[in-house]
């Protein structure tokens, strides 16, 4: 090793073991990747190991930036368990299958398209070894991005529809009994709702933002600014805001500080040249914009708990679709009813 890291990526690892190299040209050169896998396994794991880290690493480099750990190599190394992020070493348990173990954890088709242990561990790589958070309470940072990654990558390789269905999916995971944050300095991670809220979170803002190159900067710019660092939550959450162009201090404490679920409700008056809407069921000042867009038509709202209204035109006003809202936002969505 060349770089810093965390006591919890060392590993021993012990067996039959062979080795298989590979080369990625990556966007800081030649990156080597190495293989570590039990002797029985060799043919298989240059089959179906070497595509799929190259996949991986195609999509990863784009979203995020370039890998954290040039100068040590990517290795992936045979493992008696699931996976784990151990840097630049990442364990693999997965039985050489798409999906997790054969399963698709979203339920829509979508998670048979890739082998999830490589690219959730490996995302791990930017969230997690190179941007690391000083207390565990935090950790959403860590799995809460590669939980997104995984809707990331397939919209790389396939598109952006399959990558909301992919993600909406994962909210059947979902418990809601605690916080994701968990407290502080007594070694408390808090929800696991960490890996399947945050991800849906990291979701919802990001259609806010309602601008992918702005949204793909962001995600780069984190991992250049806080390279091989160590954070707390509000660093992370404060450039996201202050890179975004919008203050989401309030979104974060929704999703992460509280197992509320926000409804969005929504009536149009009675000729249908307007819209009004609100949030409930949420705390005091949350805002989470919402950016609506289909075949041309657009429209950007900013409700808050108190009614509001936008003239609207009927075009416009189809937008209002509460599967869409939902497939792109955490979001319990309601048409009000009223009487004219």
């Amino acid at each position: 090793m060349t770089n810093p890291i965390n006591s919890y990526n060392i590993i021993p690892y012990i067996g039959k073991y062979v080795n298989y190299s590979d080369v990625y040209e990556g966007e800081k050169g030649q990156l080597d990747i190495e293989l570590w896998v039990l002797d029985y396994n060799i043919e298989r794991a240059k089959d179906h190991l070497i595509p799929e880290i190259k996949r991986m690493l195609k999509a990863f480099e784009h979203w995020f930036g370039p890998y954290p750990f040039y100068e040590d190599s990517y290795k992936l190394i045979d493992a008696p368990y699931a996976g784990m992020e151990h840097q630049s070493a990442v364990a693999y348990g997965n039985k050489y299958r798409f999906g997790f173990w054969g399963m698709d954890r979203s339920s829509t088709g979508h998670g048979m398209k890739f082998d999830y242990m490589i690219v959730h561990e490996s995302a791990h790589e930017w969230f997690g070894n190179n941007i690391t958070t000083n207390d565990i309470a935090d950790m959403w940072v860590h799995e809460s991005f590669a939980d997104y990654s995984e809707a990331l990558f397939l919209e790389y390789w396939y598109d952006k529809d399959a990558a909301n269905e992919y993600n909406k999916g994962m909210r059947e995971l979902i418990t809601n009994k605690i916080p994701v944050v968990g407290n502080y300095g007594v070694n408390n991670e808090g929800s696991p709702d960490m890996y399947p809220k945050g991800s849906n979170m990291l979701n919802s803002i990001r259609h806010s933002i309602n601008d992918d190159e702005k949204f793909r900067a962001v995600l780069r710019g984190l991992n250049k600014t806080f390279y091989h660092k160590i954070v707390d939550t509000k660093e992370i959450e404060n450039y996201i805001s202050d890179n975004s162009g919008f203050n989401y201090s309030k979104v974060f404490d929704q999703y992460l500080r509280t197992i509320q679920i926000p409804d969005f409700e929504y009536y149009f008056s009675e000729d249908a040249k307007k819209v009004f809407y609100r949030y409930s069921n949420c705390i005091e000042g949350f805002d989470l914009p919402i950016a609506l867009d289909s075949g041309g038509t657009k429209i950007k709202i900013y409700p808050i708990t108190k009614w509001n209204s936008s003239e609207i035109t009927s075009a416009q006003s189809a937008l209002f679709n509460e599967s869409s809202i939902e497939k792109m936002y955490y979001l319990n969505v309601k048409e009000i009813v009223t009487e004219n």
